[in-house]
C-alpha cells in the first residue's frame, strides 16, 4: 500500500489556486480523493507540502494546510496498520469508511487480538498455577477456531454484543457446549479484556456487559460408605492401589491434585500437613492428618513414593475410574446439564463419573454431613470463593433431610 499527494493542475481557480489530491494505491486499486479546503499555488508545491511563503508575498497558510496534511497521513498509515495487524483484505469499501471516520485517526494504535492473548498467557506463567495456565490455553484455541470456522475477525474493537451473540450460538448450536463451559469461556475473555484495557491495548468497554450465568449442577462424590469400600478394597494390581490411596488421599484431607503431586516429606509432621498452596498461594496452610490420611502416610514411608505417589490428572483419573468399577461402586447416577436451555438428563453409573477432582468434593461434602461445621472445613479446603462452597452445604443439607427421615420419622 502506498500514499502520495499531489496537485489537482486541471481544477486550478482563477488565482492560480490548485487543490491537493489523496492518492491511495493498493492491490492494484487506486482510491483518488481531494483534501478539502486546501488549496496552493503550484510554484509553493515541493516535495509534497507547501512551502514558506516569501516576507514581501501573502501568507499562503503553509502552517495549517501542511498540518492538514501531516494528520491524513499520519490517519492513512494508522488505517494500513490496522489492516495488516488485524490480518484483513483491504478494499475501497473499508479504507474510505476509515477515512470518513473523524474518530479513527486519533485512536490508539490497534493491536492484534491473539498476539496479545499470547502476551496474556505468558505474563501470568510465573504467577498463576499450572492448572490455570492450560485452562487458557484451551478457551484460546476455543476463540481462534471460532474466528476461523465461522470467518468472524476478532478485534479488540469486535467485541461487542453482536460477538456474544454469534460466539453463543457457535457454542451452543454447533459445539453443543454445556452452560457452565461457557460461562468458563466468558470468565477467561472478560479477564484478558480487563487485563489488555489495563495495559491501554484498548478502549472497548462492552464486554462488561457480557452475562453468563453458571447453572447449579449436580455434586458427584462418594459417600462415606462408598468411600471406606474404595478405602478397604484390596486391589492386585499395583497401580490401581497407588491411584486408589491417590484419590483417598485427596478424599480424606480435601487437597486439590496440584498440592497432592507436590506433597514431600518436608510437609508432613506427626499429626498434620503444611504447605504453601499451589493455586491459591496461601503459605504456612495446614490440614491436620485424621487416622486415615496418617495410614496412608505410614503405608509409603519407607518407599520411594513417601508421602504418597505422585500421579498425574490423566492417569489417576483413568485409574480411578477402573478402581472404582472393581469395588462395584457402581450405583445409576441421574445427572442433568443444560446446552444454552435445552435440557440434556444422562445416566451412569458412578465408577464412570468419578475423577480426581471429586476427591476434593467428596472431602467437603462428607465432612458437613459428619457434622464438621462449615467455616472448619472452609478453612481446610482452603475456600476463597463463598458461592462455590455453598453448593456443598446444600448437598450436605439434602443429606441430612434424608438421614432424619430414615432414622426418627420410622419410630
Amino acid at each position: 500500500m502506498q500514499l502520495s499527494f499531489s496537485l489537482r493542475k486541471d481544477k486550478k481557480n482563477k488565482n492560480g489556486l490548485m487543490p491537493i489530491q489523496l492518492n491511495i494505491t493498493f492491490n492494484n486499486q487506486k482510491i483518488r480523493q481531494t483534501v478539502k479546503e486546501v488549496r496552493v499555488l503550484e510554484k509553493d508545491w515541493k516535495k509534497e507540502r507547501i512551502k514558506p511563503n516569501l516576507k514581501s508575498e501573502k501568507y499562503n497558510f503553509h502552517t495549517e494546510y501542511n498540518k492538514i496534511l501531516e494528520d491524513l497521513e499520519t490517519k492513512v498509515n494508522t488505517i494500513f496498520r490496522f489492516i495488516h495487524l488485524n490480518e484483513i483484505l483491504p478494499t475501497k469499501d473499508i479504507i474510505l469508511k476509515k477515512l470518513q471516520d473523524h474518530d479513527f485517526g486519533k485512536e490508539k494504535l490497534v493491536y492484534n487480538f491473539f498476539d496479545k492473548y499470547e502476551e496474556f498467557i505468558e505474563s501470568r506463567t510465573h504467577t498463576h498455577a499450572k492448572g490455570t495456565i492450560t485452562k487458557y490455553k484451551s478457551c484460546g484455541k476455543f476463540f481462534r477456531d471460532f474466528s476461523e470456522r465461522k470467518n468472524y475477525v476478532l478485534r479488540f474493537d469486535t467485541i461487542d454484543i453482536q460477538f456474544f451473540e454469534a460466539f453463543g450460538k457457535y457454542c451452543f448450536t454447533e459445539k453443543q457446549t454445556l452452560n457452565n463451559y461457557f460461562a468458563k469461556l466468558i470468565k477467561v475473555l472478560k479477564t484478558f479484556m480487563n487485563w489488555s484495557l489495563e495495559r491501554e491495548y484498548h478502549d472497548n468497554l462492552s464486554f462488561k456487559k457480557f452475562k453468563a450465568p453458571e447453572d447449579d449442577i449436580d455434586v458427584i462424590y462418594l459417600t462415606t460408605e462408598e468411600l471406606m469400600i474404595l478405602y478397604n478394597y484390596k486391589f492386585n494390581d499395583i497401580e490401581l492401589d497407588k491411584a486408589r490411596d491417590f484419590y483417598c488421599m485427596g478424599a480424606f484431607t480435601g487437597l486439590r491434585i496440584s498440592d497432592l503431586n507436590n506433597l514431600s516429606n518436608a510437609n508432613i509432621s506427626e499429626n498434620e500437613i503444611t504447605l504453601t498452596n499451589i493455586k491459591t498461594k496461601t503459605t504456612n496452610r495446614t490440614i491436620p492428618l485424621n487416622k486415615y490420611s496418617s495410614e496412608i502416610i505410614e503405608k509409603y514411608k519407607d518407599s520411594i513414593h513417601f508421602p504418597i505417589p505422585k500421579i498425574t490428572k490423566n492417569k489417576v483419573n483413568r485409574d480411578i475410574k477402573k478402581a472404582c468399577r472393581i469395588a462395584k461402586i457402581n450405583k445409576e447416577i441421574n445427572t442433568t446439564r443444560y446446552i444454552g436451555s435445552t435440557v440434556v438428563n444422562r445416566t451412569n453409573k458412578k465408577h464412570e463419573l468419578i475423577t480426581i477432582h471429586t476427591a476434593r468434593k467428596t472431602f467437603i461434602t462428607n465432612s458437613l454431613f459428619l457434622g464438621m461445621k462449615e467455616h472448619i472445613v472452609k478453612e481446610i479446603s482452603n475456600h476463597s470463593d463463598d458461592k462455590s462452597f455453598k453448593k456443598y452445604v446444600h448437598v450436605s443439607n439434602i443429606q441430612k433431610k434424608s438421614a432424619m427421615t430414615n432414622t426418627w420419622d420410622k419410630i
